[in-house]
């Protein structure tokens, strides 16, 4: 990464954090259905977060957002708050956690090109065809059933439409970044979110819970990637995206399916083939391959 200055590498470093957090999100999506509605753990997620949100926020004295960022934070807080974890939910309950994994690695690349579209962001030929060949890999697995599971194509349709749904919220949230620091950010969208996401998770509950029972798995997923995935993974996330550049820093993400796959296994007992192992080493080229394309452009400035 010899074009990369010091502040773009650790810009990546911040991303990874954040997708080592994210990559947790299936199997603990997958534990908290146990006990839950898929409906529940969507909006669930965003009301377990928001305490700690409005902790944060309360005391570090944050004063409320200007008017004119009002539309980006909405746009955020649909795709992050309920298009993703509404949509990919609803996979999860008809096919596994690995295979989830590997259809959402076309995310890098959606997310690289909302970036270009919404910010205008420039990047190299080099680039795309890294890019596209890591997502292609992982996509053509994902099509072979390579991991041995049943054809599901509504589950594959709500993935990629999930995967839209994140890709959109991460590009509309770092742009924000330029304006105020990730950890607001994502503690805002969980804020605005709450009006909603408070009495829908109520009213799914009491129409709900009677189909379910509690679990350690269920009630812990459900935890997890409250605090985690809905909260502090946007914390590093946010701010990798804002040094790196979101085009560039999204492709980390490519690692986000290979390390799900490692939880699904250890997690969850799910099939890793040796397929699956193929496409792994793939994809990481592809991830290397992608960053060292990046041409020598200004330091994006990171709101503190």
């Amino acid at each position: 990464m010899k074009h990369l200055t010091a502040s773009q590498r650790q810009g990546l470093l911040f991303a990874f954090v954040g997708v080592l957090l994210f990559s947790f999100s299936l199997p603990m999506t997958k534990w908290a259905l146990e006990s839950f509605d898929p409906f529940l753990t969507a909006t669930g997620r965003a009301v377990v977060a928001a305490p700690l949100a409005a902790i944060v926020l309360a005391a570090r004295k944050v004063p409320l957002p200007g008017r004119e960022y009002l539309r980006p934070f909405l746009f955020t807080t649909l795709g992050a708050a309920f298009g993703w974890p509404i949509l990919i939910a609803l996979a999860l309950q008809r096919t596994t956690s690995a295979h989830t994994a590997v259809i959402a690695a076309v995310m890098p690349l959606v997310t690289a090109l909302l970036a270009v579209l919404r910010t205008h962001e420039r990047v190299t030929r080099e680039f795309w065809i890294a890019a596209s060949l890591g997502t292609g890999i992982l996509f053509t697995f994902a099509l072979s059933r390579g991991d041995g599971t049943k054809n599901d194509l509504l589950a594959d349709v709500l993935t990629i439409g999930a995967v839209f749904f994140s890709s959109f919220c991460y590009v509309e949230g770092a742009s924000l970044t330029k304006v105020f620091p990730g950890w607001q950010v994502i503690s805002w969208v969980v804020l605005l979110a709450a009006p909603v996401t408070v009495p829908m998770s109520i009213i799914i509950w009491f129409n709900t819970h009677q189909n379910y029972s509690l679990t350690v798995h269920g009630v812990s997923g459900l935890l997890a990637i409250g605090i985690s995935s809905m909260y502090l993974g946007f914390f590093a996330w946010y701010r990798g995206l804002a040094q790196a550049g979101t085009a560039h820093g999204s492709q980390v993400q490519q690692l986000q399916g290979l390390l799900t796959l490692l939880w699904s296994a250890l997690l969850l007992n799910e099939k890793i083939t040796l397929t699956t192992v193929i496409a792994a080493l793939g994809v990481v080229v592809c991830v290397v391959w992608a960053q060292r394309s990046r041409p020598a452009l200004a330091v994006v400035s990171v709101a503190d």
